[in-house]
């Protein structure tokens, strides 16, 4: 009854979001409560919600944290010499400006955070899009997509709930998928190519001034597009470069928690680049907005996981979905979960699948002899999917940053998306990784 009960409000949470009934934030609130009492778990709602907000409160320090650092990393101009270059190849050409949309997003994405990703990426090539009337839903499935390739590196979450999860070391898990993540950065480069394509017969090549073709500093319309000229420092570049250099490395070794590290970042980028605290204040202000929108989500996914897991339901849906795999395709349970795990990581967040689902995968193929480091891997191929769930905060920035509706957004990626994920499948059974 559980997992009925908890497949069932995950089709209600879905409806309401898909058909524009409720907003995001609201259902993710409203309909794990409503689902919660009709369980009968009312003497335990509050326990729930609270334990749900307080598991997924470092994550949401870290998003605000990690949107007010690059925000004013923006400002301050520090991505303007990789803007420039992109922008100075990509010129008026709609299939340039597609392809280096995809070039910008993998490499921006070595971070591993989304909504620094998105914010850089959108920030630098939305005016493009804009001038040359490109759909911008392109720019939004392209940014997801790299991103969601990306997402798969180490420190960019999803790996480490895997390791975490079935106490695996990263050359078990990583280093054996970085074929298949290659193989998912051409097929991206091949879908910005033939968006491009599309959009060079429906556009034409159109002549830019010359300040998009060949002079190194941005024309004044993309530069209030960027950041207004007197917020940059261009003499404290080297500095803002060394600051977000240290703060990688740390977040590579794990030297503090990410949420601490971020933290001590934009307080320092702050102090050294706006002295002056009216300057501060308004710095924290103009990007106060999409923090408080990413934040607000989070916490609101706090309580819809933390009601989902802590009342079973979860760990009964998992249960559900292994009992119905027939003994005689035990042996293909890594292709099962590779493909399953779109499906998994849409409807749930990365934490109830890699937590509460993934274990109990690892521990039924154990049964047919497949390794937890196969079904680990296997597990992550679902990524690009995952990103086009209403539950991922850093997907509503990216929307929101475009300018496109989440629905429109998600119907126009979704096969694209899927196609990433056999991409990476068809590589890794041709590499023998699963």
């Amino acid at each position: 009854m559980l997992a009925i009960l908890g497949f069932i409000m995950v089709a209600v949470f879905m409806y309401l979001i898909m058909s524009k009934r409720l907003s995001a934030l609201v259902a993710l609130i409203l309909v794990p409560v409503v689902f919660a009492l009709i369980g009968g778990f009312a003497p335990d709602l509050a326990n729930l919600m609270s334990t749900g907000i307080k598991n997924i409160a470092p994550t949401g320090v870290l998003l605000i944290f990690g949107i007010l650092y690059f925000g004013i990393m923006i400002d301050t101009g520090l991505f303007d010499p990789v803007v420039n270059q992109v922008l100075k190849f990509v010129k008026g050409d709609p299939l340039k400006i597609s392809v280096g949309t995809a070039i910008l997003v993998l490499v921006v994405s070595l971070d591993g955070d989304g909504a620094t990703t998105f914010m850089i990426t959108v920030s630098a090539m939305l005016p493009l899009y804009k001038k040359l009337n490109m759909n911008p839903l392109i720019l939004a499935c392209i940014a997801m997509m790299g991103n969601g390739v990306m997402n798969i590196l180490p420190w960019g979450g999803p790996t480490a709930r895997v390791m975490s999860s079935l106490h695996l070391e990263s050359s078990q898990v990583f280093t054996p998928l970085i074929p298949a993540m290659i193989a998912a950065a051409v097929y991206t480069l091949f879908v910005a190519y033939h968006f491009g394509l599309k959009e060079r017969k429906r556009l034409g090549v159109i002549q830019l001034d010359s300040a998009f073709d060949a002079e190194p500093q941005l024309n004044a319309e993309l530069s209030a597009a960027l950041q207004p000229f007197e917020l940059r420092r261009p003499k404290l570049l080297w500095f803002n470069f060394l600051l977000t250099l240290t703060l990688l490395v740390g977040l590579i070794f794990n030297i503090l928690p990410l949420n601490v590290m971020f933290m001590i970042a934009t307080a320092v980028a702050l102090t050294v680049n706006y002295p002056d605290l009216k300057d501060q204040q308004k710095r924290i202000a103009s990007h106060a907005g999409n923090a408080l929108a990413v934040g607000s989500m989070v916490f609101a996914a706090g309580i819809f996981t933390g009601i989902l897991s802590g009342t079973k339901m979860v760990d009964a849906m998992g249960h559900a979905v292994v009992a119905l795999i027939p003994d005689s395709l035990g042996n293909y349970l890594a292709i099962i979960t590779a493909l399953t795990s779109m499906p998994f990581t849409f409807f749930m967040s990365n934490d109830a699948f890699y937590f509460g689902i993934l274990p109990i995968i690892a521990e039924a193929a154990a049964k047919y002899g497949i390794p937890a480091e196969v079904i680990g891997r296997a597990s992550l191929l679902g990524q690009t999917v995952h990103l086009l769930s209403p539950l991922v905060a850093s997907t509503y920035l990216l929307v929101g940053l475009v300018g496109v509706n989440f629905g429109d957004h998600q119907r126009f990626t979704m096969k694209w998306a899927i196609g990433t994920t056999l991409v990476m499948l068809i590589i890794c059974l041709i590499t023998g990784v699963l």
